[in-house]
């Protein structure tokens, strides 16, 4: 991801923050403003072209999604459109990365661990990642699918994100559009999601003291997801983003067998 890239998704952001009348509406009328650019080659390229004055790419988005979508929604693809982003690919991801904010904005409900815990779902069920994956299956057929599964079960807004993104997945595994959007949701909530491996479920108090030590460490609200692994043989592996803390017993282990190995 090039810099102008990470500095325009930086000031999308803070535009969400100062936009009222943020509502599911708004976030569903963006997930569809992303399938809309993301379809056409000259729509994406037009909007995404630093060459071409900031002014002259707001009014583009005002012809295009004026006539049909709320000012809050207009306004805020107006203000992805001004950014300079690195490549026209990079600027759909910040749109979708837009609405995947706002859902998180207008949903109360907790939506990481209802992101991580269909992720879970999916990476059990090969034929469902099939369904939802394939290349060659119809995108509207996925998001009936998605619907049947989750309604009901997940809130409206979980549910909005998955089926939205599984429409448009523009090649991408379905767990790893899944696992992006929780980080996008927990970054936008100012929490960190941490993954814990373990052979067996956390009591609640195990879960607060882990919760605590890793909030103090990060700085950061944490939201823990556990995964039962029982290769961790005792012990604890949490994953955070790229950092890796392994206090189980296998990993003491092989920590001993490399030092005898010298």
């Amino acid at each position: 991801m090039g810099s102008a890239t990470t500095q325009a998704r930086t000031a999308t952001a803070e535009a969400l923050a100062s936009t009222s009348g943020v509502d599911l509406d708004v976030a569903r009328e963006l997930f569809a403003a992303v399938g809309t650019v993301s379809g056409s080659a000259q729509l994406s390229g037009a909007l995404s072209d630093s060459s071409v004055p900031a002014p002259a790419r707001a009014g583009l988005v005002s012809a295009v999604f004026g006539s049909s979508y709320r000012p809050a929604t207009v306004a805020l693809l107006s203000s992805a459109a001004q950014q300079r982003w690195s490549t026209s690919a990079e600027f759909v991801e910040g749109i979708e990365e837009l609405a995947i904010r706002a859902t998180a904005v207008a949903e109360s409900a907790d939506i990481e661990p209802e992101l991580f815990s269909f992720s879970r779902t999916v990476a059990a069920n090969g034929e469902l990642e099939l369904a939802l994956g394939g290349r060659l299956g119809d995108a509207s057929a996925k998001g009936a699918l998605v619907t049947k599964l989750l309604d009901g079960r997940v809130s409206a807004g979980t549910t909005l994100i998955v089926s939205s993104l599984v429409q448009n997945a523009r090649g991408r595994r379905v767990r790893a559009l899944l696992r992006r959007a929780e980080s996008i949701v927990a970054d936008q909530r100012t929490r960190i999601v941490a993954t814990v491996y373990a052979a067996a479920p956390l009591s609640a108090e195990q879960q607060t003291r882990l919760q605590n030590a890793l909030s103090a460490r990060y700085g950061s609200a944490v939201t823990l997801n556990t995964v039962i692994d029982p290769t961790v043989v005792g012990g604890l592996r949490v994953q955070i983003a790229d950092d890796v803390i392994d206090a189980s017993v296998s990993a003491r282990l092989a920590d001993l067998r490399q030092r005898i190995a010298g």
